[in-house]
């Protein structure tokens, strides 16, 4: 099961805006399916060949993960960068696990994440 949907929320008022105002993590900007809103959530991103893997730590009907689908692109910034994210799917842990650079830190099992959500990195414009 990924971590109660409770934590979630608390952690949109506390852990977010702090990971926020530190620039360390990833963060997935993303616009909300109804509201039209733009928003920024920080969270585990790894880069694989063609784009990105993330992490759904609270399973995928997170909103953050159910905006990126129904959108079908967001923004990533990572490491002083923002690069674009395309055709956003996801896939089991299976697949994830085998798209992860060798040494990567897999999620705890405890978190019994069996779905991921995989995007392809646009193609830049020049």
């Amino acid at each position: 099961m990924p971590m109660p949907r409770w934590w979630a929320h608390m952690n949109k008022w506390t852990f977010n805006p702090a990971e926020l105002k530190r620039g360390k993590r990833p963060v997935i900007i993303h616009v909300g399916r109804t509201s039209g809103r733009e928003y920024q959530t920080p969270l585990d991103a790894f880069r694989v060949h063609g784009g990105y893997l993330f992490v759904p730590v609270y399973g995928v009907e997170s909103d953050w993960v159910r905006n990126v689908l129904a959108a079908g692109s967001a923004r990533l910034r990572t490491g002083g960068t923002e690069v674009v994210v395309t055709k956003p799917r996801l896939i089991d842990k299976a697949t994830a696990f085998a798209l992860l650079p060798e040494g990567t830190q897999r999620p705890s099992k405890w978190l019994k994440l069996e779905q991921y959500l995989l995007t392809d990195l646009a193609a830049s414009a020049h």
